[in-house]
């Protein structure tokens, strides 16, 4: 019997044009990961500040070191999977970090970065999402010299809107909401000095070497608390269930969650469907996978614990709606009505891990 795949590392791709303010973000991101090691690819190189990686542990393994000297710096992303298989490099079975950032340039079409990522065949990775970072105060003057950002935008899980200090309050709210226009689906928050909350993106945890799975706490856990407004620009719901879930019930719940819910993460019991795994799932914007994985053999009882977060949604209906979803099981247990979540995880081999 081969053995259960490690856990992927995300990949999150930073996008925005010239002056949005991504660079400032990543480094805030750097200064606040609350022990969570990351690993940064950028295309343009100059003010990420090597002091942060410092404080983030990104020194030593999780760095990709160049010819010119520059950490962590991708000049080209045709070279991508290259950085991807050296920042993902398990060291004796252990990850070395525990998520990706990619910063594009400020001129980079975020569409082909993502494309990359998604057809990339290391097994190590998964797509953690597209972030687009927007200038409130410079975005009519942004989007009238490059049209496509409104393109960029319907391609995003999370947009962040940048400087929200530098306009007033009516303005700001006018922005977002030209914004949540153009951006169909996605997540949209408000920020300055781009300080987004970390937990918008990646899972906050000590510093601790990694092994096996992550926890329920883990992925709950605040090390580092950050400003009480960092946290206004989103909701969340922590859902627990003691009844197993039914297939075909939670994935019509995926199939149409509400727009601005920006990840879903934790793990599922389908019961009878499937009475030897539970599923760890992980969803970003429109992308899902489930992870099928043994359940532990501690005699802990068998529950689907999800963490739900979003800007902009009804954490109650949410709530309502993933009770609907539980199973009343045995007649919705047959073998078919897993076929909607098969369709969700990813066939890879386990040999050479």
């Amino acid at each position: 019997m081969s053995k259960a795949n490690p856990p992927q590392i995300p990949v999150v791709v930073l996008a925005g044009f010239l002056g949005s303010g991504k660079t400032t973000v990543l480094n805030h991101l750097l200064h606040h990961s609350a022990g969570t090691r990351i690993g940064a690819i950028v295309n343009d190189f100059g003010a990420i500040e090597i002091d942060a990686m410092a404080v983030a542990g990104q020194l030593g393994d999780s760095t990709v070191s160049l010819g010119n000297g520059c950490l962590c710096c991708a000049v080209d992303a045709s070279e991508l999977d290259v950085y991807l298989d050296k920042l993902t490099r398990p060291v004796n079975d252990v990850h070395a970090i525990d998520v990706i950032v990619i910063e594009a340039s400020g001129i980079a079409e975020p569409q082909e970065l993502v494309r990359m990522v998604l057809a990339s065949e290391n097994p190590r990775i998964v797509y953690g999402g597209l972030v687009e970072v927007v200038d409130a105060a410079e975005f009519d003057a942004t989007r009238e010299k490059h049209p496509e950002v409104t393109r960029h935008l319907g391609l995003a899980d999370l947009v962040v809107v940048n400087k929200g200090d530098r306009v007033d309050e009516a303005e700001r709210e006018r922005v977002l909401g030209a914004v949540r226009a153009a951006a169909e689906s996605a997540a949209v928050v408000s920020a300055s000095y781009g300080r987004v909350d970390p937990e918008m993106l990646f899972d906050c945890r000590p510093g601790e070497e990694r092994i096996g799975q992550l926890s329920f706490d883990d992925l709950h856990r605040h090390d580092t608390p950050e400003p009480a407004h960092l946290h206004d620009a989103y909701e969340s719901v922590d859902f627990t269930a003691e009844v197993p879930m039914d297939p075909r019930r939670l994935m019509a719940f995926l199939d149409s969650r509400s727009e601005g819910l920006y990840r879903i993460k934790g793990y599922v019991d389908f019961g009878a469907a499937d009475p030897r795994n539970r599923y760890a799932v992980h969803a970003v914007g429109r992308f899902l996978r489930f992870y099928p994985e043994p359940w532990p053999g501690d005699g802990s009882p068998r529950l689907t614990q999800l963490v739900l977060i979003g800007a902009g949604v009804d954490t109650e209906a949410l709530d309502r709606e993933l009770a609907a979803c539980t199973s009343d099981a045995p007649h919705t247990a047959d073998e078919h009505s897993m076929w909607g979540v098969l369709r969700y995880v990813q066939d890879t081999e386990t040999e050479g891990f």
